[in-house]
């Protein structure tokens, strides 16, 4: 991933997620000088190992930098991540065996979607996360907070032609894309999702647009027996993956 602009991150998990997967985006380190844990130690073992100075500080001055975050006595100043283009997908998907798993958000707006989203791929094994670029949130400040370290390890790609990067997937790649919608006769329980997946997701409130669905080669609706029609897109979307990952389980 190229790096543009700079984050705070806090949290040792956070920080450790930065250290294994792009140390060298880390500009300025700290440390609570008065917390010798376990897991605080063999942090600043990572951090030495690697040559990353870092500052001594104390926890109130860690608590003015770190503002709302949950620094858990570390702190570190980052180049934020970019999101991936087609042609990095393109690169990803050949250096990885199939069955393929790829999440499609088709405009999520909500910075705490994304980033629910983000962290939930990033638990169920997803290969990467797609969405388009316009009309949809991109990796901000909040959203990297609220991934809790996954826009670190989970490919984020951005597309002009969403409608164009299903085709590629399907023709290059031979990815069944499954969309949700809540009109769908079939259900999720009923849905074969052990091959190459996509799974599409809709916006907050409208769904998946026209073309979208046009591209789908099936939809899917979820369980619903109370009385709201839809579940949160964040919720709906680790409901649905975990589903794909226990079919893959049972499978093998």
């Amino acid at each position: 991933m190229s790096r543009s602009e700079t984050r705070l991150v806090g949290g040792i998990h956070s920080v450790r997620n930065i250290l294994r997967h792009g140390a060298e985006a880390i500009l300025e380190a700290w440390i609570d000088s008065g917390r010798r844990d376990r897991r605080l130690r063999e942090l600043i073992d990572e951090f030495n190992k690697l040559g990353i100075a870092f500052h001594s500080s104390d926890r109130d001055e860690l608590d003015r930098l770190a503002s709302d975050l949950n620094h858990q006595g570390v702190l570190v100043r980052a180049r934020a991540p970019a999101a991936l283009d087609e042609n990095a997908l393109r690169q990803l998907l050949d250096r990885i065996e199939p069955p393929y798993l790829l999440l499609v958000l088709d405009g999520v707006q909500d910075p705490h979607n994304l980033g629910a989203c983000l962290r939930t791929a990033d638990a169920a094994g997803v290969h990467a996360v797609i969405a388009p670029k316009d009309r949809s949130v991109g990796l901000t400040p909040v959203v990297c907070k609220v991934a809790s370290g996954a826009v670190e390890s989970m490919p984020f790609v951005q597309v002009t032609n969403l409608a164009r990067t299903l085709e590629m997937l399907t023709q290059e790649f031979q990815v069944w894309v499954t969309g949700t919608a809540g009109e769908a006769d079939m259900g999720l329980y009923d849905a074969d999702l052990r091959g190459s997946t996509a799974i599409v997701m809709g916006a907050e409130e409208k769904g998946m647009r026209r073309l979208t669905r046009e591209h789908c080669d099936q939809l899917i609706s979820l369980p619903m027996a109370g009385s709201v029609e839809s579940l949160n897109v964040a919720v709906a979307t680790g409901v649905t993956l975990f589903e794909a990952i226990r079919q893959r389980n049972v499978a093998k």
